[in-house]
């Protein structure tokens, strides 16, 4: 029975995706931890890695759940905003680039769990 199960279930880019931003958050973060000597530049990084982590997480555990098109655009919405957000921290930390996008991201996240939670209550 197991077995039917798992191949009726189909495969999810969503949680591929997340996974990838969980693995790279790690990462993110043990650079900021052993390869950034700077106290903002290293604060910028684990923040993004923090944020990148936890959306990660969220989107390989909610991306295969999700049926219906309002809760994968939440969804998507959530890695465009993790993306954004965490990428603009730390393209300012490692480059000196503007991180001009992060609130932009931010905004994103906060719109996408708004959508995500607004279509837990349509079910």
């Amino acid at each position: 029975m197991l077995n039917l199960e798992r191949r009726a279930r189909k495969p999810s880019l969503l949680a591929c995706l997340g996974g990838l931003l969980a693995a790279t958050a790690v990462g993110l973060s043990a650079y900021a931890s052993h390869g950034i000597a700077e106290p903002l530049a290293q604060s910028h990084v684990n923040t993004a890695a923090l944020y990148a982590f936890g959306h990660g997480i969220a989107l390989a555990v909610l991306g295969p759940t999700q049926q219906n098109s309002v809760g994968k655009l939440a969804l998507y919405v959530l890695l465009l905003g993790t993306l954004l957000f965490s990428g603009s921290l730390v393209a300012g930390a490692l480059w000196q680039l503007s991180t001009g996008l992060a609130p932009v991201g931010g905004s994103a996240l906060m719109l996408g769990w708004v959508v995500y939670g607004l279509n837990a209550l349509r079910r």
